[in-house]
């Protein structure tokens, strides 16, 4: 780790906290929302709070309800993320309306691949602050499911308060947080493919001090479902939170990850996968890699603080900072192309990675009244640093016996007998300097039931990427902009709220065109127009979303090689439909059903002639239902049955929409809990969940062309059980 890099950021830190200095901040508000049916608060946790004092809801950077935001938002809460055992974020997501997840298949886990109303999200959130990327590259910081509370999709362009950010929308994790109240959840799973877990989640008040911990550790590994790989992770991730007085809070934050197995990195292509070939046929276990060749290991590790202080009833402030340094190896191939018979072109290659990021988000909120209008005021300032590096190299295969003759349908995953005499015949090096600064205020006026919701940002990015191969090569960008929303909503008696919002974005570009010259930053701008539904008794909610989005100077994957520079087109529009809602119909019974409607296309381009098409990872039709039943009473008390399907719509093969369709694919997922101490008093706190996912076996793919294609997950089955205390 960087000592002189963590002082200087710490003397950054202390001068933005010196910036806001000054009677600040606003009022604590009971964050903690029961869903009820007929007065009868529905399952919650006793003893963990959703909410810590230092959260701030993702749409508006506040306190205040989310669904008083002119906007979509989905939020999946613990329960959900339990239920289903996710071990990932894209997992998490699969139940989620406007998000495409999954877009590598399940054995490529290395990253959070996944699309929001269309647009590719290389970067999620993780308690409000970015999660690092390296950009163009491999390394990606993601978090285990284990350290999650809650997570809060908020669709839309969300620029005007985080900045550089895809038009369609963005992910924020909610940490689990330390409370006072004394809880221990233990928690071991086994299944298919050998899977074995074990966890700890432990949190309280040290001794009748201010002082309140939370500890959490994983430990899990299972085979890939693709043949001769496996994953294998370990999560220690300590928080403590200090009571430094009745308005100022103090916590602390460790997060530290290590993956030592990742799955794979590699593709199929479509031929033999998708469509039929009469030469032969692929698998989920079919691996287009050699053993001897595919390591991919990460470690990473998150040191953080927030600082929340109550200066009076009206005025608040909170600091949110941390500090990233994580690193990833690889070795792997890839094909270069396909013949119909089956033999595969592949190269080796291998990356070695590094980064470290520091981001840091000074938040002053307050309330002022003018006359009859309340208004609840944000100001703000961010900092985010990202360097970086990264070493590539490829390798002489000439030496390998039927290496360039391998055959896919009959692989022989063990050409590579003897990898340290393999010569390297390509090697560069890339540094990459990145830092942003935004400059935000929003204003959340209320009166009575009406909301108007306005704001605005200013950022200023910078990047400079080095590459050596032969010689030196150098970019910089330097791109400033000015991005803003308005909306306004209303409340009727009887929980009907209809809304409106314009909102604009901005991503700032890295990439370069073919001839090394740096391409335009892009923007964006959304019109969206709906409706949100709360019963009075809060036994049924529900909302309905139109939005309209253009993406001007997009930039997409070059459609006839991934890894050849990207295309700067015209224009990409996004317009559809979501719905999504909730009925907890009686007190035994719940469902949660949703549906998107997604019309994308290239709507602009004068150059590379794919206006009219549309990307790729796109369903035109998804909708999904998931239902819970609690049975209370008979032989099955303390038993839940729940269950979902998920249906996903025909994609287009490849961005020329020449290669043809993904076929759609219906999915159905069953998870059953039971409480054990219905068996024995002796059991109390312990409970048991089975769970299979793809119920049904239904064999589904996903491609970015018809050479690179992967498998989704296949049927899985697991059991855990958990004793809480």
């Amino acid at each position: 780790m960087d000592i002189s890099a963590s002082l200087k950021r710490s003397v950054i830190a202390s001068s933005l906290l010196a910036l806001f200095s000054a009677p600040l901040f606003a009022d604590d508000q009971n964050n903690t929302v029961a869903q009820t049916n007929n007065n009868k608060t529905t399952k919650q946790d006793d003893t963990i709070t959703v909410y810590s004092k230092t959260y701030r809801n993702t749409a508006t950077k506040t306190t205040l309800e989310p669904e008083e935001t002119p906007q979509g938002l989905t939020v999946i809460d613990n329960e959900q993320l339990q239920q289903r055992e996710v071990q990932s974020l894209n997992q998490a997501l699969r139940y989620t309306p406007g998000v495409t997840t999954e877009t590598k298949g399940a054995d490529v886990t290395l990253m959070d691949n996944y699309r929001v109303r269309g647009f590719e999200v290389s970067k999620s959130y993780y308690d409000g602050l970015v999660l690092p990327y390296l950009t163009g590259w491999n390394l990606q910081t993601q978090i285990d499911p284990i350290a999650i509370q809650q997570i809060e999709v908020f669709k839309g362009p969300t620029s005007v308060l985080y900045g550089a950010m895809n038009p369609g929308g963005m992910v924020n994790m909610i940490a689990k947080s330390p409370q006072m109240d004394q809880a221990t959840t233990v928690d071991v799973g086994t299944g298919s493919r050998n899977l074995m877990k074990a966890s700890i989640d432990t949190t309280g008040q040290i001794g009748d001090s201010n002082l309140s911990y939370r500890f959490i550790g994983l430990a899990r590994k299972q085979d890939s479902q693709v043949n001769d790989a496996q994953n294998e992770r370990y999560v220690v991730a300590p928080s403590l939170n200090w009571q430094v007085s009745d308005k100022t809070l103090l916590n602390f934050n460790v997060y530290y990850q290590n993956d030592p197995q990742m799955g794979i990195n590699s593709a199929l292509p479509a031929s033999g996968t998708v469509t039929s070939n009469p030469n032969g046929s692929t698998s989920p276990s079919t691996f287009a890699g050699d053993v001897n060749w595919n390591s991919l290991k990460r470690d990473f590790l998150m040191v953080g603080y927030k600082i929340d202080h109550d200066f009076n009833d009206s005025w608040s402030f909170l600091q949110n900072a941390r500090y990233t340094n994580g690193s990833f190896h690889q070795k792997n191939t890839y094909s270069t192309s396909f013949n119909n018979d089956g033999t595969l072109v592949r190269n080796i290659y291998s990356t070695d990675e590094k980064l470290n990021a520091f981001a840091i988000d000074n938040q002053l909120s307050g309330k002022v009244e003018t006359g009859e209008w309340q208004h609840n005021l944000l100001l703000g300032v961010d900092y985010q640093e990202l360097s970086g590096s990264s070493n590539y190299k490829e390798y002489d295969t000439s030496g390998i016996s039927g290496w360039s003759s391998f055959n896919i349908f009959n692989p022989d995953n063990n050409l590579i007998t003897n990898p340290s005499s393999l010569s390297v015949t390509y090697n560069q090096d890339v540094d990459i300097d990145m830092d942003q600064v935004g400059f935000y205020f929003q204003d959340q006026a209320k009166l009575d039931r009406l909301i108007l919701l306005a704001g605005g940002r200013f950022d200023s990015y910078k990047s400079n990427t080095d590459k050596t191969t032969t010689s030196v090569t150098s970019s910089s960008i330097d791109q400033n902009n000015f991005s803003y929303r308005v909306g306004a909503l209303y409340t009727f008696d009887n929980g009907i709220a209809p809304y409106a919002s314009y909102a604009t974005g901005f991503e700032p570009t890295t990439s370069q065109d073919s001839d090394g010259n740096s391409y335009k930053p892009e923007t964006s701008e959304q019109v969206e127009v709906g409706v949100k539904y709360q019963a009075p008794d809060m036994s049924k909610s529900a909302s309905i979303s139109l939005f309209h989005i253009e993406k001007n100077d997009a930039i997409i994957a070059n459609p006839d090689n991934y890894t050849d520079p990207a295309l700067q087109v015209g224009q990409i529009t996004s317009k559809g439909v979501e719905l999504q809602g909730k009925w907890f119909i009686t007190p035994s019974l719940d469902i949660a059903p949703s549906y998107t409607y997604t019309d994308m296309q290239i709507s602009k381009d004068p150059v590379y002639n794919l206006q009219g098409t549309t990307p790729v990872y796109v369903p035109t039709h998804a909708a999904s239902i998931w239902a819970n039943y609690y049975l209370y009473n008979g032989a099955l008390t303390g038993t839940r049955v729940s269950a979902g399907t998920r249906y996903v719509g025909t994609m287009e093969m490849d961005a020329t929409n020449t290669q043809g369709k993904v076929p759609a694919y219906t999915i159905t997922d069953l998870s059953v809990g039971y409480d054990l101490s219905e068996l024995s008093h002796s059991l109390a706190g312990a409970s048991a969940n089975f769970l299979v996912n793809n119920l049904f076996n239904q064999e589904n793919y996903t491609c970015f062309n018809n050479t690179n294609c992967w498998y989704g997950e296949e049927r899985s089955i697991e059991l855990h059980v958990k004793y809480e205390m």
